[in-house]
């Protein structure tokens, strides 16, 4: 190569996101993103609307936004900081705490970003194998080395569902070394709650200066094509990333429907009961197809398989009619596909036509 690059960066594979076409499908039914299924709050979208200030640069600091969401949930303003993506702040992290040959430490069925984005600093990947498909906290510690600077743990899970405890996670931050920064990615938080045992970072988090919660408007908001989300970090970390993140990292228009959609409880809340319902009918017609269903906290279902033949010809099945989920060989679950929660006509089309793959 006539323009050699850093170290390891040949090594990455890149992302590949959900699916969103099918060739020759009059209709898309895209269940491959854990997007919501009713859109952005109507409040972000009239507040979206009456913006009419493109020619501006933006806050660079979030001020307003920060400000909303240190008063929403009862955190400390100075130690927030915005991003594009909960995702931007997990390469903030890496870039300003990783050196060559550091490690990072994250569950093998979790996030692929974690990975990339260590791997882009010259870090080392270590994926822990799983305990029944939940980040098993015991032999996250036992990987840790003296080469360790950072752990990641999704709660809840994705692509798995499945979730910590909080009492475990702060038995697990008591083992860990004070010099090694433990990041909690809350993204599917708002969905969990209902989640029995389930509980958010930010009750952890308030009380630490070595944890980081993650959060994004990707996900309940439904505001994915914004880029929008932010880290609850101790305050050394939060001046540092502030440091090395661009000057203008959130648009405009994503703090203005932030700000928005941090008001409309009320969507937040049909949002979660529709995906209790269906996420249970979802399960409930899948297992009595025979199949394999994780348990989830999140959005979206993990359906096991017989073999990855069969998973593979599934997905392909419902891709010819429209209906797209999510491969799993990537996360190392070839075997696996991930069904997200859409609405009630997108459950009922997927599930029918998961049945008649099955009785093809």
């Amino acid at each position: 190569m006539k323009f050699v690059p850093n170290e390891g960066i040949l090594g990455i594979a890149p992302y590949v996101g959900g699916e969103s076409s099918a060739e020759g499908a009059s209709r898309i039914i895209k269940l491959s993103s854990n997007e919501n299924p009713f859109g952005a709050s109507p409040k972000a979208l009239t507040a979206l609307a009456a913006d009419q200030h493109l020619e501006k640069y933006p806050d660079g600091n979030c001020t307003a936004l920060r400000a909303a969401i240190a008063k929403k949930f009862g955190l400390e303003e100075g130690r927030i900081v915005c991003g594009a993506g909960s995702d931007e702040i997990i390469g903030l992290l890496c870039k300003s705490y990783i050196s060559p040959k550091d490690e990072v430490v994250y569950a093998t069925h979790s996030f692929l970003m974690y990975g990339i984005y260590a791997r882009t600093c010259g870090g080392v990947p270590v994926e822990v194998q799983e305990n029944n498909l939940t980040p098993d906290l015991d032999a996250m510690l036992a990987a840790v080395t003296p080469k360790t600077k950072m752990v990641f743990l999704t709660n809840p899970n994705n692509p798995t569902g499945s979730f910590n405890s909080l009492s475990d996670i702060k038995s697990f931050r008591q083992k860990l070394r004070a010099d090694i920064l433990l990041v909690l990615d809350d993204a599917y938080a708002e969905y969990a709650q209902s989640s029995d045992g389930y509980e958010n970072g930010f009750v952890f988090a308030k009380g630490r200066d070595d944890v980081v919660v993650l959060r994004t408007f990707s996900k309940i908001y439904g505001l994915a094509g914004l880029r929008l989300g932010y880290g609850y970090c101790p305050p050394d970390v939060a001046d540092v990333l502030n440091r090395v993140r661009s000057p203008f990292n959130v648009t405009s228009v994503a703090q203005v429907a932030g700000l928005a959609a941090l008001e409309d409880d009320d969507f937040i809340k049909r949002s979660v009961t529709h995906n209790d319902e269906w996420r249970t009918w979802t399960q409930n017609q899948l297992s009595a197809m025979g199949l394999k269903v994780w348990q989830s906290a999140g959005n979206f279902l993990l359906v096991t398989f017989p073999s990855q033949q069969q998973a593979d010809s599934c997905r392909q099945f419902l891709k010819s009619r429209g209906i797209i989920l999510r491969q799993m060989g990537a996360y190392k679950l070839p075997e696996s596909l991930r069904i997200s929660i859409g609405t009630g006509d997108d459950m009922k089309a997927a599930c029918a036509s998961m049945r008649e793959f099955l009785t093809f």
